[in-house]
């Protein structure tokens, strides 16, 4: 079973996609703001991340940066999820470190084919 670390300060977001995640067999643990994130990429040692990018404390943009600047998570796939996509953002997010991006609402059947093509090519 593949361990999913969901990065996500709303709590509907977190609901809904941690319940879809469950239910295509994955084990989701949640973090709510981007430090937290970071922490948890250390100690959970997740197969994959979602990475909310608007979070508290610290953003999915330098939460990222850190996941990926540190030997022990850099080769943890995150893919940046993003409500407010706007031009560039999709360049942004792969800039500082994330393996995929995909927008909000999620369209769970995309975001489901992005993380098994990520954890597939692990």
């Amino acid at each position: 079973m593949s361990k999913i670390l969901l990065v996500e300060d709303n709590e509907m977001n977190r609901d809904m996609l941690s319940r879809r995640l469950e239910r295509k067999a994955f084990e989701v643990v949640i973090a709510v703001d981007g430090q937290a994130g970071v922490n948890m990429a250390g100690s959970e040692s997740p197969d994959l991340i979602l990475m909310d990018l608007s979070l508290p404390v610290i953003d999915g943009w330098e939460a990222t940066r850190q996941i990926k600047s540190n030997p022990d998570t850099q080769t943890i796939p995150v893919i940046a999820l993003t409500a407010h996509a706007m031009a560039g953002d999709e360049q942004k997010a792969l800039a500082a470190g994330c393996d995929d991006y995909d927008t909000k609402p999620v369209n769970f059947s995309r975001l489901l084919g992005k993380i098994e093509n990520l954890l597939g090519a692990r």
